[in-house]
């Protein structure tokens, strides 16, 4: 895997033209700033991207708000959320409704991008905070709760009419996904610098818990997959991206420009760009990746269905 992510770039950039000179190769992996600098709020975090490619994060300008992000740059206040909720993870289900973890609400919000109407999909008094989100092929919502002061967390999955089911109980729970064929599910620990995988079932139940990574320094936040079932891991105080094939061997890492990157999302064109929010510059970062996101191709199916 590692060398076929190696060649890969090299590949698919060298393309030719209609004189038949070769053009550049497209330049992998080299972060670039996005959106200005403290456009967000420290608070920046859950950048998802919709069918027609915009992009959202939350606590735009302001904490309480989800801002829009235009595949040119340009940013807008999309949404301000009820007085005393902030959102952090935004993740889009099948039919396009966006959904938001309310960590200070300990709610979940399902959003009609349309009319921007909100209602509760669930709310549960037992999570410490709703924090990150990821989305299955059926809608099944999956959320990261953690605890900071006590150092735990837990995982909840989240039905599609909104009944919850505490899935386990962990350490600092944070970033959440689910792998391309919707038979896995990672989680990591921040404090604990651990990644967990799960066998995941049809039913949306978990199992056969096990390490499939330890990061020796450093803590972890939001991570999300592309196709092919690497994982990207966001590195919060070391300003990188780490990339770990499916079989939990560590493949590559990005260096950013900020220090603390709290989540991650691919959209663009191709599903092949990257997009990180970081806490410290108070903004998001880009960069192109080898393969799409995981999530791209379902995004394609939705556009064509409107």
């Amino acid at each position: 895997m590692k060398l076929h992510l190696n060649k890969w770039a090299l590949i698919t950039a060298v393309l030719l033209s209609g004189t038949g000179m070769a053009q550049p190769p497209e330049q992998l992996h080299k972060s670039v700033i996005l959106t200005p600098v403290n456009s967000f709020t420290s608070g920046v975090e859950g950048p998802a991207v919709d069918a027609k490619g915009n992009l959202y994060a939350v606590n735009f300008e302001k904490q309480g708000t989800i801002g829009q992000v235009k595949p040119d740059g340009s940013a807008v206040l999309w949404l301000t959320l009820p007085e005393g909720s902030i959102a952090n993870g935004i993740r889009f289900t099948s039919r396009g409704q966006m959904l938001l973890a309310d960590y200070t609400g300990h709610n979940v919000w399902l959003v009609n991008p349309l009319t921007k109407k909100m209602k509760v999909l669930a709310h549960e008094p037992r999570m410490n905070q709703p924090n990150d989100l990821a989305i299955d092929n059926r809608d099944r919502v999956y959320a990261s709760d953690p605890n900071w002061k006590a150092g735990t967390g837990q995982l909840w999955r989240i039905d599609p009419n909104g009944k919850t089911h505490l899935l386990d109980t962990m350490g600092t729970a944070n970033g959440v996904e689910v792998s391309p064929d919707n038979k896995k599910l990672y989680v990591n620990e921040s404090v604990q610098r651990k990644v967990w995988v799960y066998d995941l079932s049809p039913d949306g139940s978990v199992k056969n818990k096990q390490l499939f990574y330890e990061f020796s320094d450093y803590g972890m936040d939001g991570m999300r997959c592309d196709q092919q079932g690497n994982l990207y891991i966001t590195r919060f105080g070391k300003g990188t991206v780490v990339i770990l094939g499916p079989d939990g061997t560590k493949l590559n890492e990005i260096t950013l420009i900020g220090k603390r990157p709290t989540n991650i999302a691919f959209g663009g064109p191709d599903g092949r760009t990257a997009y990180v929010t970081l806490q410290d510059q108070g903004n998001i970062e880009t960069f192109r990746v080898e393969f799409p996101g995981r999530e791209f191709k379902s995004a394609k199916k939705k556009s064509s269905k409107k």
